[in-house]
């Protein structure tokens, strides 16, 4: 499918990395559409006799075309279509990283003749383009938002098309199995009898693939997305300390008063590869502080959506009614954890 076919005859034109003040020393203007190439040679100045070439990189300057002024020392790489992540014809300025340099220069690019891409533009030129299909689009966008290794990974694996290549050689056995179906409706006389035992087998064999995908999916999600955990208990069990202690730095306050934490908490790290958000939480008790009402809410609130739930209790007072209670309130979808803590206060070890 070309460009002309998507209705993509314009040209657009985004900052492709990241821009955040005094972060990064090269960020990145792409520009991809029939006017791509005009508009980089009507800003862009190489010194000596540098030859425009698909896939090649030039030295020079980016200018004002109206006054002349030196914006940014930069490179380009121009891309030809269909040679390009589009299939359309691409131009990208590597200028400095930072604020004010890449947003003069995507300035002068739109004031050029380029529109600025919306998000995800990019990806979706190249999926109506017949560049990406559609699992290798959203792969690159999980790659893109990944928050841990093993989900960079995953993404890579869909981005090479593994989901892709799967489906397809299942969507192949079923279309076998649906012709030995359709051919003995039309010519039952000519063939032998259908093996009705060995459809049903391939058949069966084809869901659990389907299934084990599923799976695979739900758990790529948690790998993607992370888990939300929920650190409860009465108060002043030990929720912040251990908050403490897994995210390796003082992020919650710690103190030897109840109701010390107010607020809810959260805390991000990796386990093994997968995204947890650690949520601190007030210790849920009857109190006549208002304040304090308003962070054992939170709690219940954060309690309710958790993923999983690390219930806290005293080994030195042993499981109460109050931890009964707060066992009680564990939503029945949610991995549940008891942990007995304070075992130096007198308390007994359980198993």
């Amino acid at each position: 499918m070309k460009a002309s076919e998507t209705g993509s005859n314009d040209t657009i034109a985004a900052v492709a990395t990241a821009v955040a003040p005094g972060e990064g020393s090269v960020a990145i203007v792409r520009i991809s559409g029939p006017q791509a190439e005009p508009i980089g040679r009507r800003l862009f100045v190489p010194p000596g006799d540098q030859t425009w070439e698909s896939h090649r990189v030039l030295y020079g300057h980016v200018v004002d075309p109206a006054s002349g002024e030196r914006v940014d020392e930069a490179l380009l790489l121009l891309m030809r279509a269909p040679r390009s992540f589009t299939r359309e014809t691409v131009v990208e300025l590597h200028c400095h990283g930072g604020l004010v340099a890449v947003q003069r220069v995507l300035e002068l690019v739109l004031a050029a003749g380029a529109r600025r891409a919306q998000p995800g533009e990019f990806s979706q030129r190249a999926f109506l383009n017949g560049r990406l299909d559609l699992t290798r689009a959203e792969a690159i966008g999980e790659m893109i938002t990944a928050r841990s290794r093993r989900a960079a990974q995953l993404a890579m694996a869909g981005i090479d098309g593994g989901l892709q290549r799967r489906l397809t050689a299942l969507r192949g056995r079923l279309l076998d199995q649906l012709a030995e179906l359709e051919a003995r409706v039309d010519f039952e006389e000519d063939l032998p009898p259908l093996d009705g035992a060995a459809v049903a087998a391939e058949l069966a064999t084809v869901r659990g693939e389907l299934e084990r995908l599923v799976a695979e999916a739900r758990q790529g999600e948690l790998l993607r997305q992370g888990l939300r955990v929920a650190i409860v208990g009465r108060p002043n069990v030990g929720k912040s300390s251990l908050l403490n202690l897994l995210s390796r730095r003082e992020r919650a306050i710690v103190t030897d008063l109840p109701g010390t934490t107010r607020d809810l908490l959260e805390s991000e790290l990796v386990l093994e590869g997968v995204p947890l958000t650690l949520l601190d939480t007030a210790g849920i008790r009857d109190t006549g502080d208002r304040v304090e009402q308003l962070g054992i809410e939170r709690s219940r609130a954060a309690l309710a959506a958790a993923d999983a739930v690390l219930l806290l209790f005293d080994l030195s007072a042993g499981w109460t009614a109050q931890d009964q209670a707060l066992r009680d309130l564990v939503p029945p979808g949610a991995v549940l954890l008891v942990a007995g803590n304070k075992a130096d206060a007198g308390g007994l070890p359980v198993g």
